[in-house]
């Protein structure tokens, strides 16, 4: 069993002051293949797979790598051993070349002085053997999270990793790009390099892995052959129930015929809008799909007077408004939830009830002075009204799940009570559990008046939810959809052509 597994975790523990999060947890991986770890966002993956890069210490149980048994202290000491990790936030150095950050701390010297025409070609003919053609003088930076990614993995190959952790490494890449790092994965794998895959997109999972580990509640719930489970069956064992209100739920239509909210028109802003209309209804959930670079987001924080547009128009309620700066659209009724809710969205040394009420100090606050008691009240409501899973309002919003800090970006700005609400990516990066509970509320505001402008990559999540889809191409809108024509086929095709196939009706 030594030779097959490189990785043997058994019997791991650990606690946090009184709170034990992992309980005798069982974990390996066999050499050369791919191998997914899936819970929900508390289940205990992050403190596992700490623990096993030298992050955490551990509180029981033993760690076999490669037959010998390891005791981490730090990253580097795992690194040195041949375990690599690619996290979904790329940790390499933007501003120096893609080669620098492939050999950073291994350079190549000729007679003491770096030999940076050798590490140029090194570095181009170790991305040619990935699949992939570049120049590698350039920032990193000037590529896309795709490309960064990619140098990422490169570099793991460089220091001959022989575990590759990839940590939602693909939750900021469009379909193409993943299929790109999935060609990758799969030559990692014919190196006998095994892979941990972690990802809450279900399909990618069983595109690409080859087991799995769930973990429930820092137990471990089993490991399984990916091809012995569906998706109903994977879902139901990290949630600890049947899975049938989440995974293949009916789709409700609704015929939104509540008066016109929003109207946006002939939006144009630098070279990545160039002619985007939009209109929303009281009520209504639209959709707003389209690949990387269709300006999904540049749209909507123009919308929210977050960036300024080169020209376009935009009506409430019939009258025409200009947002120079977010507070205006906040005193109309706007709210703008950030994809990156860790950078845009929550403040994290803060606790839950200060990061609820900071857009909203005058509800809590008199001459400046801060009602901590209203505070807490506000927090309190919708701890309850949102379900938001914490210990109580003083908790630190960083020691929370991303599923649960979600919510608590949405309950700021729900205790505003907004008339329009935009969601970019609200669900990304969170487990199978808490998006269904996150889209729930988002049908839960609509059915309150409430209009939503929904942003997602995932064409199931806006299959589910919208009353309405809008389809981004190159910065113009490419069609609608509406009803029984909000079809994955249908979205995919505005997005290849600009046109539905399947005899589905498009806006001009």
């Amino acid at each position: 069993m030594g030779n097959e597994y490189i990785l043997e975790m058994s019997g791991i523990s650990k606690s946090f002051s009184s709170v034990k999060v992992l309980h005798e947890v069982d974990f390996r991986i066999k050499r050369g293949e791919v191998h997914a770890l899936m819970g929900e966002n508390g289940a205990g993956k992050s403190t596992l797979i700490k623990i096993l890069t030298g992050i955490y210490s551990r509180d029981g149980g033993t760690i076999l790598f490669d037959g010998e048994e390891i005791h981490l202290s730090n990253a580097l000491e795992s690194q040195k051993i041949g375990i690599s990790t690619i996290y979904q936030e790329i940790s390499l150095v933007g501003q120096l070349s893609v080669a620098e950050n492939i050999y950073i701390g291994r350079e190549i010297k000729r007679h003491g002085v770096i030999d940076w025409r050798a590490i140029n070609q090194k570095s181009k003919e170790l991305l040619e053997s990935l699949g992939l053609d570049i120049d590698v003088t350039k920032p990193l930076n000037s590529y896309g999270t795709a490309i960064q990614q990619m140098a990422a993995i490169a570099r793991s190959v460089l220091i001959e990793a022989k575990l590759v952790i990839m940590d939602e490494a693909t939750s900021s890449l469009d379909d193409d790009e993943v299929k790109v790092l999935f060609d990758i994965i799969r030559k990692l794998k014919a190196k006998g390099i095994a892979v941990l895959f972690i990802s809450h997109r279900l399909p990618e999972i069983f595109e690409i892995t080859d087991r799995v580990t769930v973990l429930k509640d820092g137990y471990l719930v089993g490991e399984y052959r990916t091809a012995d489970l569906t998706r109903k069956e994977l879902v139901s064992k990290m949630i600890g129930h049947d899975a049938e209100n989440i995974v293949g739920a009916e789709r409700k239509y609704r015929d939104v015929e509540s008066e016109e909210y929003l109207r946006v028109q002939d939006i144009r802003s630098g070279i990545k809008l160039r002619g985007i209309d939009l209109t929303i209804r009281r009520g209504e959930i639209v959709g707003l799909a389209g690949l990387l670079g269709a300006g999904r987001t540049e749209f909507a924080r123009v919308i929210f007077g977050i960036d300024r547009k080169d020209r376009g128009e935009i009506w409430i309620d019939g009258k025409p408004v200009e947002f120079k700066l977010p507070a205006y659209a906040i005193e109309h009724g706007l709210a703008f939830c950030s994809e990156d809710r860790k950078v845009e969205g929550i403040i994290p040394n803060l606790t839950i009830a200060e990061n609820i009420s900071i857009a909203n100090m005058k509800k809590v606050s008199r001459f400046g002075v801060i009602n901590q008691a209203k505070q807490r009240a506000v927090a309190e409501e919708y701890i309850k009204k949102i379900r938001i899973r914490t210990t109580g309002t003083e908790q630190k919003i960083k020691n929370l799940s991303g599923g649960n800090q979600q919510k608590v970006i949405l309950a700021r700005w729900l205790s505003m009570k907004p008339d329009f609400i935009i969601l970019d990516e609200p669900t990304r990066g969170i487990d199978v559990g808490a998006k269904k509970e996150i889209e729930d509320l988002i049908r839960k505001i609509s059915g309150q008046g409430i209009s939503v402008l929904l942003i997602s990559s995932e064409f199931e999540e806006l299959i589910r939810n919208c009353d309405r889809v809008e389809v981004l191409r190159d910065g113009k809108n490419a069609g609608s959809l509406v009803g029984e024509q909000i079809t994955e086929n249908n979205i995919m095709s505005l997005i290849a052509n600009g046109k539905v196939e399947t005899g589905g009706e498009q806006s001009a």
